[in-house]
């Protein structure tokens, strides 16, 4: 299932991204290639790094986290779910 977190966090970080991975690692303090990593869906962000990145994208942690849910187990462990994204979900735009 960190699979599934993992490439729904890219995929909401890449869709809120306008900027290059270069630019947005130079503005966050973070290596391009984590960059990479995190919109490709092959490694989960730290707590301080979503918080840098919703910052240098200009995004809420929230929007990054769109989709990513944990349901508590009662009898049974819990789980986190991973939502479809909305058809309707576009990139951000600047005016």
């Amino acid at each position: 299932m960190d699979s599934l977190l993992a490439e729904r966090f890219g995929r909401n970080l890449r869709r809120r991204a306008d900027l290059s991975q270069r630019e947005l690692a130079g503005l966050i303090e973070l290596a391009r290639t984590e960059i990479s990593l995190l919109e490709r869906g092959l490694r989960l962000p730290r707590l301080d790094t979503v918080l840098k990145l919703s910052a240098g994208v200009e995004s809420s942690p929230c929007e990054l986290l769109d989709g990513l849910r944990w349901l508590p187990g009662r009898r049974v462990d819990g789980a986190f779910t991973v939502e479809e994204p909305r058809s309707d979900f576009s990139r951000r735009t600047t005016s």
